[in-house]
């Protein structure tokens, strides 16, 4: 399989499209491009205005700024099927329900063209699972991040495809996450609500923004809590953004543990802790992340399921390790 490189096109505003729509005018500017393609590039940041992302497509332009479109590479071939053990929850003739282990990405994208999901259920279901919901996405119908550990659910027929996609969109799928977060949340259980987009600081991250960006709300509850220094939480999402669970616990202080990206270890002080669980918390290199529960309707039957995976053993041991600081008041 291989990738095309990023194409890009850089334009000056005229003094004629002064204060016109910035998905308007690049729609006009590049004819090739259609404005309901530009609309979710500029939210994911392919668009910059004087080098800076612009993630509103109704942005108004000023004349003489400098809009550069960087077209994302796109995948040439359709995914081939490999074998690859998968974790099969439950099968029938129209889905498939998974326990998606650490490190395996969903579908094949630049940077991880194969190895996916999607090459193993291709193996798995055979020639008739192409196509199904897509050419490069076959059987797709929401994902985990790669290094997030838990359940999700594949569609094997169209209508189960458009199904399940229906119920996602409609927001009455069940689906509940395990965390650890650093720190203890207050209060222990809330709603956090917050559109969430690309970062304007940094392309490659998510962050909620006041302006553009997806709505997206994320119920937690507190299970346990360990001294001062993280708890155990549970996460229930009302809507599926990218990343929406670590984005949401990080804005209110409360980072995943683990998670590189929206907030580090090496932050947290260690004053007060053991050093059996400093380790291991300094040691656990991914988010504290996995989904627990799974529930929908089957798309074709009717019939309520419900799904529920425990924790794998990395995320058992760190909490076992932080259990021992239930009890402890932390300086």
């Amino acid at each position: 399989m291989k990738v095309a490189r990023p194409t890009g096109k850089t334009i000056a505003v005229p003094d004629t499209a002064a204060g016109a729509r910035l998905d308007k005018w690049l729609s006009d500017a590049v004819p090739t491009v259609s404005r309901s393609r530009l609309k979710p590039l500029i939210e994911d940041g392919a668009v910059t205005i004087d080098g800076k992302p612009a993630l509103d497509p109704a942005y108004r332009l000023r004349a003489a700024q400098i809009v550069r479109l960087t077209m994302p590479p796109t995948i040439d071939a359709t995914p081939v099927a490999q074998d690859i053990d998968l974790d099969i929850v439950f099968e029938d003739a129209h889905l498939i329900v998974l326990n998606k282990p650490v490190g395996l990405v969903v579908h094949p994208a630049p940077g991880n063209l194969d190895k996916t999901l999607v090459n193993a259920l291709l193996a798995h279901c055979g020639d008739s699972l192409a196509g199904i919901g897509g050419v490069r996405r076959p059987g797709i119908v929401h994902r985990i991040d790669k290094d997030t550990s838990g359940l999700l659910v594949a569609a094997k027929t169209d209508a189960a495809h458009a199904g399940l996609s229906a119920q996602f969109a409609a927001h009455t799928i069940e689906r509940t996450y395990d965390a650890l977060v650093w720190g203890v949340p207050k209060p222990s259980a809330d709603q956090i609500i917050g559109a969430i987009g690309r970062s304007r600081h940094n392309r490659k991250k998510m962050a909620i923004l006041q302006r553009g960006g997806k709505a997206a709300e994320t119920g937690y509850s507190t299970e346990a809590s360990f001294g001062e220094i993280a708890a155990h939480v549970r996460c229930r999402l009302k809507t599926g953004r990218t990343h929406q669970i670590r984005v949401h616990m990080s804005s209110i202080g409360h980072p995943l543990i683990g998670d590189s990206t929206y907030g580090s270890n090496r932050r947290r002080s260690m004053k007060g802790v053991p050093p059996d669980v400093a380790v291991a918390l300094k040691g656990f290199s991914r988010q504290a992340l996995h989904a627990t529960t799974l529930g929908f309707e089957h798309p074709v039957t009717g019939k309520k399921l419900k799904f529920e995976s425990p924790p794998p053993t990395d995320f058992t041991e760190l909490l076992e390790a932080l259990e021992s600081l239930a009890d402890m008041e932390m300086d």
